[in-house]
């Protein structure tokens, strides 16, 4: 039996080793966490970083993996790609993917190969940045280098509250980075996100999504997903241009990559995020839904070497996900929802329980739940969406 090496245990990663078992792979797990869900799915579970890139290499030679994957997971897709081609297994380019992975790193690869990049900089100490303000040019954004999800982000007007947005975007950095960068205007209603899929070289999935926010509690932060993209052709054409070309020139063969873009008031295309791994916030489940497929089967296979099965068919209808999320810390009670939405409503992931604890929503990983809703027309998905706080209201004790 063939062996996989699965980087990365949480709730939103268990699908990834399920669908390695469900395809007949012996499933191996590293995680740093010992209480994550996946032990109990996997055949052997190994107490192990993910971003020790060492001490996972050793347990991929001692089990003698045939594949190795890092689903949903940015600060697993290096080790993944280290151990890929330390081992001359399938895999993208281990420098391509610290690339995608640093947005330092992003931001000079954007401006070396001829893509729109917003003037950035970054530092180490706060005090470095502090020296630099007089040159800033607003609105900025300042957040960690190697942070998902809105992690440690703030968006500045001026330049009051620049210390405490310093110290935020460093708390979340793992490697005590944060980058100072132009916050570009879009011109569209919504940022561009989702997820794309590679095979050999190729896009064969455009899962380009609208990507909604919550202004109330935090502009930054991602609370849902909505398709079709609200965008005209043209603008949709220069996008994929965009990702193909960088495709092309960071070397990716296979594989999920996680997209944040913005079309500006010139029209320019700047790519914003581009993560070498699928979405959180269970964007692959709503694209398996629009798609026909199923993303952590196809991530699978291609880890191992083997080609996708099944048919891609473009998506039919009108789809959108919602993060269920608190404006204040509390004990967790219970979600209302209207039965206005309930019949658009067809699946509910609810993360909490009664008498648990809940975070004012900072940030992606104090999401409560997320619920898929399929509607039959336009005007009723935007209608929904745009009083979705109207609809749904979580209590606490």
């Amino acid at each position: 039996m063939k062996k996989i090496l699965l980087l990365g245990g949480s709730a939103q990663q268990v699908v990834a080793i399920k669908a390695a078992r469900n395809l007949g792979y012996y499933t191996i797990l590293c995680d740093f966490l010992p209480d994550n869900p996946g032990q109990y799915v996997v055949d052997k579970f190994y107490l192990v970083s993910t971003t020790d890139k060492n001490a996972v290499l050793e347990v991929a030679q001692k089990e003698q993996i045939d594949g190795v994957l890092a689903y949903a997971s940015d600060p697993a897709a290096p080790t993944a790609a280290y151990i890929a081609e330390k081992l001359g297994l399938p895999g993208n380019p281990y420098r391509s993917v610290e690339i995608l992975c640093n947005k330092d790193q992003f931001r000079k690869f954007l401006l070396e190969n001829g893509f729109s990049a917003p003037k950035a900089t970054g530092y180490s100490f706060a005090e470095d940045a502090l020296k630099d303000k007089a040159s800033y040019e607003y609105p900025i954004i300042i957040k960690p280098v190697d942070s998902s999800g809105s992690k440690g982000a703030t968006v500045l007007y001026s330049e009051n509250g620049l210390v405490d947005a310093l110290e935020f975007a460093f708390s979340f950095s793992r490697c005590h980075r944060i980058i100072v960068e132009r916050f570009i205007e879009k011109k569209h209603p919504y940022l561009i996100g989702g997820d794309i899929f590679i095979e050999d070289g190729k896009v064969v999935l455009w899962g380009l999504m609208n990507c909604h926010r919550d202004s109330h509690v935090n502009p930054l932060v991602p609370i849902g997903k909505s398709y079709p993209l609200q965008l005209d052709n043209e603008d949709v054409k220069h996008v994929k241009y965009t990702l193909s070309s960088m495709i092309e020139k960071l070397g990716i063969r296979n594989g999920s990559m996680n997209v944040e873009l913005v079309v500006d008031k010139s029209n320019r295309v700047w790519p914003i995020d581009v993560g070498p791994r699928s979405g959180g916030n269970m964007i692959p489940e709503i694209l398996g839904d629009m798609f026909g497929v199923n993303i952590a089967e196809m991530s699978v296979e291609l880890a191992m070497g083997t080609t996708i099965k099944g048919n891609i068919h473009e998506p039919n209808g009108f789809y959108a996900t919602h993060n269920l999320h608190s404006n204040k810390n509390g004990t967790y009670k219970e979600i209302d929802f209207s039965p206005e939405i309930e019949p658009y409503i067809y699946r509910k992931c609810l993360y909490k329980k009664s008498g648990d604890r809940v975070e004012y929503f900072d940030n992606a990983s104090k999401c409560l739940g997320i619920i898929f809703f399929r509607f039959p027309d336009e005007t009723t998905m935007k209608s929904v969406l745009e009083h979705i706080n109207e609809l749904i209201t979580v209590e606490l004790q």
